[in-house]
């Protein structure tokens, strides 16, 4: 089991830090650990947040680990002046386990899959909102 702790990330410069803080850690299945990106945002509903959580499926012979993200957009309304949130990106992701499996099978699925999500073309994809064709 890892140990909970603050998380940093690049932000879209490539070089420039944000660091999602640790909020609560899980206390056990079905119980998310859960960050937020406290360097933004005057308010909590302002901020980026992360969450994992964890838990066996119904056969119980595979762990399932459930990400979701959610990025606000804040803006200010010029006649009023309130800041809102007008947008939010949710990002939801979920992996099956199997118990059965060698873990250097279950490392070479990790590793392959978040290397995916950081290629090139991927990230290009993710950032128009359209496969590659």
């Amino acid at each position: 089991m890892t140990s909970a702790a603050d998380i940093v990330v690049k932000k879209a410069d490539g070089s420039t830090d944000v660091t999602y803080t640790l909020l609560t850690p899980s206390s056990g299945d079905k119980s998310p650990a859960v960050w937020s990106s406290n360097s933004v945002g005057s308010a909590v509903a302002f901020r980026p947040s992360f969450s994992m959580q964890s838990r066996w499926n119904a056969a119980k012979n595979a762990r399932r680990v459930d990400i979701s993200m959610s990025y606000p957009q804040v803006a200010t309304n010029s006649t009023t002046t309130v800041t809102s949130v007008v947008n939010k990106s949710p990002v939801t992701f979920s992996i099956a386990l199997p118990s059965a499996m060698p873990q250097s099978d279950i490392d070479e699925v990790v590793a392959q899959f978040t290397n995916l999500l950081h290629s090139s073309l991927v990230v290009a994809a993710l950032k128009t909102g359209y496969a590659p064709t």
